[in-house]
């Protein structure tokens, strides 16, 4: 049987535009580490937040944003983790909405999870090396930095973030600000997983958080490399070897064929020493 988060994958690796529930998609996600998460219970906290924060939403968009920050992430308390950017759990929305702490993508989506639930449109802005959100009331746009307490951008505060984040400078005129789709959405909440667990070796989640993207991105040859990698180390030879085959026969000429051989020669080894 087809489970509710392999539907909704399924469902954006064919529009990453589905009309699906951020929040929903995001604690469903969150299940594969939380197997016990009450799903309805955390959807059911930020419908109460909705309707906390109404009173806070009178007036025109500029008094509607402060009020949603103010609310946000003074009264709630919801900051940013600087201090521990890297641990998994400012990656898991449940945890994001228990410990009221996270990273700019997670602390965007509790925004945009409670502010369109109080009937406000708030959009994900993925910038390079960051994450922000913007609110939009027909041609008026505010943009809103979460990891930030819910700091009022201008353009410029934007390209001054993609040059800290980056050391890119963004020509004047060329920044766009355009909404992300949720799909790339979540495949940025996962590849944020990944390398999490990548760097500190954690194999069976970073394989676990590998076949999540797989299912958004089934067409791209380059994650089935990684999960081959991932896979040897996680001590799979047999399945290292199916994926990096696939690698190779699609991949050509690809520059780091010959490596990807020596690691297909290692998981062969593997397998001749225990048969």
């Amino acid at each position: 049987m087809t489970s509710p988060l392999d539907a909704a994958l399924e469902a954006l690796s064919r529009d990453p535009c589905a009309p699906l529930d951020l929040a929903e998609v995001a604690l469903l996600l969150a299940r594969d580490e939380y197997p016990v998460l009450d799903v309805d219970a955390h959807l059911g906290e930020l419908t109460a937040m909705a309707r906390e924060v109404q009173p806070y939403l009178r007036g025109h968009l500029a008094h509607q944003v402060q009020g949603l920050c103010r609310y946000l992430f003074h009264e709630m308390g919801f900051r940013g983790n600087p201090a521990d950017y890297y641990d998994p759990r400012n990656s898991y929305f449940n945890q994001v909405l228990e410990r009221r702490v996270g990273i700019p993508i997670s602390l965007s989506a509790v925004a945009m999870a409670v502010g369109q639930r109080a009937g406000l449109t708030i959009a994900g802005i993925g910038l390079p090396g960051h994450f922000i959100v913007k609110a939009i009331d027909g041609t008026r746009e505010i943009i809103i930095d979460p990891f930030d307490g819910g700091r009022i951008l201008s353009r410029a505060d934007c390209e001054q973030l993609i040059h800290h984040a980056t050391g890119v400078v963004v020509l004047p005129g060329m920044l766009e600000l355009t909404p992300i789709p949720l799909g790339l959405m979540i495949q940025r909440m996962l590849n944020n997983l990944r390398t999490i667990y990548q760097k500190g070796q954690d194999w069976p989640r970073a394989v676990r958080t590998l076949e999540r993207l797989r299912q958004l991105s089934p067409d791209d040859i380059a994650l089935r490399r990684d999960l081959g990698i991932c896979r040897l180390h996680n001590d799979q030879p047999g399945k290292a070897i199916d994926h990096l085959q696939a690698y190779l026969h699609a991949a050509g000429d690809a520059e780091d064929r010959a490596g990807i051989e020596k690691l297909l020669s290692i998981a062969r080894k593997m397998i001749a020493r225990w048969n």
